[in-house]
């Protein structure tokens, strides 16, 4: 059984935004395939999966970066589970440079959706190809629950695109950073960077929704969240942080 697995990447145009920097949406792109590799490894690729008519979702995660990596370098991600906690499934990620330095770390916490009834469910079949690598970091600690800032927000309605749907049927985990770039505009991504972020996917984005958006800003602070029917469907909250610091 393998631990963990790590895949090295020469950041591409596609990888950056328009500054030549990691693009955050590609942050959790590279932690989104790596752990599929890593869960194919493990006996657990699309084919097993499919046959316990269950499928991997995204609840939380959040990401924290020393500094953000630029087109053209070669990074290494590092990625690997840890024990189980009741429905939720932890997983770390690791980001390092060329030399094996750390510049970076992620958490996020993972369920099983069981794909007809479209709710979470639990699998012993997943839990026994999972090691539980004791000891091993969680990655950055989430917070107990994400809330908007208290700041009058910004307020936005939009339609997610065919594009940004994924093959379990709702928006893939890795376009809500997407939204949330575009949400705070040309001018502050011009002078600013996501060097710490964190997601909660409250609940699926399928096709069709008509999402209210609210973006609220405090210093360097803000949070971005989508609602649908009044119903919440993410908090996206984060720190800007100058280019080039």
């Amino acid at each position: 059984m393998s631990d963990n697995y790590i895949e090295m990447m020469a950041l591409r145009t596609c990888d950056c935004d328009m500054h030549g920097d990691w693009r955050p949406g590609a942050i959790l792109e590279a932690m989104q395939e790596t752990a599929t590799a890593h869960c194919a490894r493990l006996g657990l690729d699309r084919a097993a999966t499919d046959a316990l008519g269950v499928a991997w979702v995204l609840s939380r995660c959040r990401v924290a970066l020393e500094r953000v990596p630029r087109l053209g370098e070669t990074i290494s991600v590092e990625t690997y589970p840890l024990a189980p906690r009741h429905l939720f499934y932890p997983r770390a990620n690791v980001f390092r440079d060329a030399s094996g330095r750390q510049i970076g770390a992620a958490a996020s916490l993972w369920v099983l959706l069981d794909v007809n009834a479209r709710r979470i469910t639990d699998s012993d079949a997943v839990k026994s190809r999972l090691p539980e690598n004791a000891g091993r970091p969680a990655g950055p600690r989430m917070s107990a629950a994400l809330r908007p800032l208290a700041a009058e927000p910004v307020r936005g309605d939009f339609m997610p695109p065919y594009s940004d749907f994924d093959i379990n049927g709702h928006a893939n985990n890795t376009r809500y950073l997407d939204w949330c770039c575009s949400a705070l505009g040309f001018g502050t991504m011009a002078e600013a960077q996501l060097t710490d972020f964190e997601i909660s996917y409250d609940s699926e984005v399928r096709p069709g929704a008509e999402l209210h958006a609210e973006l609220a800003r405090e210093g360097d602070r803000f949070t971005y969240c989508g609602f649908d029917g009044g119903k919440r469907c993410f908090c996206v909250a984060g720190t800007l942080t100058p280019r080039g610091k």
